[in-house]
């Protein structure tokens, strides 16, 4: 036993320790709330997070982003990015791998080792802060693909607590009910230290990452009350905006704290409206039917590729009629109100399936630049256009052509898009008749009489005089 003068001698040590440690990274240290361990926040809070409806969301799969395969690969591409206009980076998941009853080649990103590491592939925690810290810079915030339903079979929860792990009638730990995901285990979320460990595991990386929140694979599969608790305790981590989206279509993940949640349905009518198989409007119905009876301010994210679709459906070049059918449905996907999400590559018109089970690098050398500049310009339109973040969507599509308007007090934009592969006349309502408008690409002055002649896959922007 040590004497009380040992103790205290040793007490004064270690707050000295901590003291300097703390200081080097912040001079304001936040203790962790309501977790088991303790960090200091690592970086300044970023005060330029864009609001829900600003968003614009680009998606990165670090194994295919550069020719490294790594965290530095996205780090120098960052530039690009922020020319593209995004103001959200979201990295799909950073963390070891699994390599028991692995899927693909290299194992799914979201088959979770270790909740509380940087995959060594990818780099280290260092090089994660860098690509923060210059992400912040150049004014975008930064997200974490978060695996909260399920972990990879050498997690060493497994061997630690398998308790927190559903279990079936054999008392064998389970995959997740319904699906086939032989390469992950199911978590059990009646565990209250299950749950707690989650939180801490999500709060790790806020504090020593510095980063601005959270995309959440899954969130259907995992309970409301848990995404609550979680979301309520991230966002008292640091002073700034946090971002939550939400892989999942509930209307209760908004009352859990969630800012975004997935347009799921709204691609799939993508899909079908331009195989030709429904008219235009249907992606008003079905855009009506994902917001429901959600607030005015709630916003859905929509997009015409990610890591799923792309790899199991095809590229947007294959889905929606090639360079200009893709175009046309970008600006449809990013104007009906909705927060738009870009996949690494569709912005050059990348013509290759990405596999996210492997490591194949994207060959930007390929890159349509006419394409990117389109891409660019319909982008910065929507920063600049409070119509299309923040209005009120009227819908006037017919079978042949998606037409809407989206409008506030102050700001009216006229979306027309041609969704067919052939020449078409879309004959105007009468609430588009004689009416006077701008082109927001090419600034040129566009008058609508009783109809609108519009070429294959042909689409304006339109802004109000």
């Amino acid at each position: 036993m040590k004497s009380n003068s040992n103790i205290f001698l040793a007490l004064l040590l270690s707050i000295a320790f901590v003291s300097c440690s703390s200081s080097e990274e912040n001079p304001n240290p936040e203790p962790n709330p309501g977790t088991e361990n303790e960090y200091h926040q690592y970086g300044s809070p970023f005060d330029k997070v864009a609001a829900n409806e600003d968003g614009v969301i680009y998606q990165v799969n670090v194994r295919s982003f550069s020719p490294e395969g790594n965290l530095k690969g996205v780090q120098k591409r960052l530039g690009d990015i922020q020319k593209l206009g995004a103001n959200v980076i979201y990295l799909m998941p950073i963390y070891p791998v699994g390599k028991i009853k692995t899927a693909g080649k290299l194992g799914s990103p979201y088959s979770i080792k270790d909740y509380k590491a940087v995959n060594s592939d990818y780099g280290t925690l260092e090089d994660l802060r860098a690509l923060v810290t210059e992400a912040h810079s150049k004014n975008m915030a930064v997200i974490l693909d978060w695996v909260a339903n399920h972990t990879s079979w050498d997690n060493q929860w497994i061997t630690d607590h398998p308790d927190w792990y559903q279990k079936d009638a054999s008392g064998n730990i389970t995959i997740p009910p319904g699906t086939n995901w032989q390469d992950v285990a199911q978590l059990n979320y009646t565990n209250a230290e299950m749950k707690k460990a989650m939180i801490d595991a999500m709060s790790y990386w806020v504090y020593n990452a510095n980063i601005d929140g959270f995309r959440c694979d899954a969130a259907d599969f995992v309970p409301m009350n848990f995404w609550s608790e979680a979301i309520s305790k991230i966002r008292k981590i640091k002073n700034q905006r946090m971002i939550l989206m939400a892989e999942g279509t509930r209307a209760n993940h908004f009352d859990a704290g969630f800012d975004y949640t997935f347009g799921f349905a709204y691609f799939g009518a993508l899909e079908k409206v331009f195989s030709e198989a429904q008219p235009a409007s249907y992606l008003q119905t079905e855009s009506s039917k994902e917001y429901g009876q959600l607030e005015a301010s709630r916003r859905i994210v929509r997009y015409t590729t990610n890591h799923d679709v792309n790899l199991s459906d095809g590229t947007p070049l294959e889905l929606f009629g090639g360079k200009k059918g893709s175009l046309a449905a970008f600006v449809i996907a990013s104007s009906m109100k909705s927060v738009p999400m870009i996949y690494n590559g569709q912005e050059i018109g990348y013509n290759k399936r990405i596999d996210y089970f492997d490591n194949v690098p994207i060959d930007w050398s390929t890159a349509d630049n006419d394409m990117l500049l389109e891409y660019q310009k319909i982008i910065a339109f929507r920063n600049s256009s409070e119509a299309v973040r923040k209005g009120k969507l009227t819908g006037y599509s017919s079978n042949e052509a998606s037409v809407f308007t989206m409008e506030t007090t102050n700001d009216k934009v006229l979306i027309v898009a041609n969704i067919k592969n052939k020449s078409i006349k879309y004959t105007a309502p009468i609430a588009l008749t004689n009416t006077n408008w701008k082109d927001a690409l090419t600034g040129s002055t566009i008058s609508i009489g009783s109809e609108i002649n519009l070429e294959a896959y042909q689409y304006l922007i339109l802004k109000k005089e």
